[in-house]
C-alpha cells in the first residue's frame, strides 16, 4: 500500500517536519531537514554548492507504506541520482547500484514512488544548463559531440536514461558521503566530486552513442549473462575465474563476453576486476581492522609490493600512508 501526495503537499510536509537548520555555523550553504515522522525516520541534506548546482543526500527508512509523489508537467534542469540503497520508481524502477540521468527540458506529469522495503540512501544533483555550459566552456558544442539531447528547451520532453553505477562512480559517491572537510573546504571538495560524477556520466553517454552505432546489438539474454559474470567477479575478487572459465560459468562464449562486457560496463573484464579490487582494498584500509598485507591478500594480490604500486597508481598515495590517515 502507498501513501500519495502532490508534489507541493509532500514538500510542505517535509518543511513542516522540523525547522531547517544549518549543519554547522561553518556550513551556511547546507540545510539539514528531518524526514517527516509520519512517514519514516531519517534526514534530507540540501547543499547549495553554487548558484544553479544543488546536492541532495537522502537517507531515511519509511515505516510500512510506500510513498507516492504525483508530479505535474514542469520545466526541469539537468539531474542525476545514484541509489546506494533502496528502490524507487522514477517512473522506471531504479534500485541499489543504479543511477538515472535526465537532461534539461520539459518533465512530463508522472508518479514517483519510494519503496518501504529497505533503507533508502541516494545522492541527487540538480544542475542548471547554463552552469553546465560554463563548466564545459562557452564554445563547447553539445551537438557536435553527440550530447545535444542533454540540453533541451522547456517545451521539449527531456531525455532520461538509467544505468549501472561503475566502480569509479562508487568511489566518488563514497567520498561525498564521507567528506573529511568542513566549511568552505567541504563545499569546494563536494563540488569537485559532483563535477567528477557529471564527467563520468558524460563518458557513459558517449559510450552509449558508440554502442548504438555498432551493429549486432547484444541480446537481452546476453546482457543478463554479462551482468551475472560481473556479479561473479565481484564475489570472487580474491580468486576470480579466467575469462574462458567465466564465460563457461555464465553460458556465453569468451569473445561475446569480452566484447559485451566492454559495451555494458565500459571496461574490460580485467579492468573492471582491477578497479573493484582497488576499491575493496581502499574500504578495508578505511575500516582500519586489517594490515596492508591482509588487505592485499583479501583482494587477490600475492605480492604486497605489486599491490602497493597498483594502489599508489590508482589513488595517488601508498596503502600504508592511506591507512594511517
Amino acid at each position: 500500500m502507498a501513501i500519495t501526495f502532490s508534489q507541493r503537499d509532500y514538500w510542505d510536509l517535509v518543511r513542516a517536519s522540523k525547522t531547517p537548520k544549518t549543519a554547522t555555523p561553518q556550513n551556511p550553504f547546507e540545510i539539514v531537514m528531518s524526514y517527516p515522522a509520519q512517514l519514516g525516520q531519517g534526514t534530507l541534506r540540501f547543499i547549495q554548492l553554487r548558484e544553479g548546482v544543488e546536492l541532495l543526500i537522502s537517507q531515511f527508512q519509511l515505516h510500512t507504506d510506500d510513498v507516492e509523489i504525483v508530479l505535474p508537467e514542469r520545466s526541469h534542469p539537468l539531474e542525476y541520482g545514484f541509489f546506494l540503497s533502496g528502490k524507487a520508481f522514477q517512473p522506471d524502477v531504479v534500485t541499489t547500484g543504479q543511477y538515472f540521468l535526465t537532461g534539461s527540458g520539459m518533465a512530463p506529469a508522472e508518479v514517483c514512488r519510494d519503496s518501504a522495503d529497505e533503507l533508502f540512501l541516494s545522492v541527487n544533483v540538480h544542475i542548471e544548463p547554463s552552469v553546465l555550459k560554463t563548466f564545459l566552456g562557452e564554445t563547447f558544442d553539445f551537438t557536435w559531440v553527440g550530447l545535444a539531447h542533454l540540453i533541451r528547451p522547456s517545451d521539449q520532453l527531456y531525455y532520461q536514461r538509467c544505468g549501472v553505477t561503475t566502480v569509479a562512480m562508487q568511489t566518488a559517491l563514497h567520498q561525498i558521503l564521507n567528506c573529511p572537510f568542513d566549511g568552505i573546504t567541504q563545499k569546494a571538495y563536494l563540488e569537485s566530486k559532483v563535477w567528477e560524477l557529471m564527467s563520468l556520466l558524460i563518458d557513459q553517454e558517449l559510450r552509449q552513442q558508440d554502442v548504438k552505432s555498432v551493429p549486432n546489438q547484444l541480446k537481452a539474454s546476453d546482457i543478463e549473462r554479462i551482468h551475472y559474470a560481473r556479479d561473479i567477479l565481484v564475489q570472487q575478487l580474491h580468486n576470480p575465474p579466467s575469462l574462458l572459465g567465466l564465460a563457461r560459468q555464465v553460458g556465453i562464449n569468451d569473445y561475446a563476453l569480452k566484447r559485451g562486457f566492454r559495451q555494458v560496463f565500459g571496461d574490460t573484464t580485467f579492468g573492471y576486476l582491477h578497479s573493484c579490487r582497488m576499491e575493496k582494498a581502499r574500504q578495508l584500509l578505511i575500516e582500519g581492522e586489517v594490515s596492508v598485507s591482509e588487505a592485499a591478500r583479501r583482494v587477490g594480490f600475492a605480492s604486497r609490493g605489486y599491490f602497493a604500486a597498483a594502489f599508489r597508481k590508482k589513488f595517488g598515495i601508498s596503502p600504508g600512508k592511506y591507512r594511517r590517515q
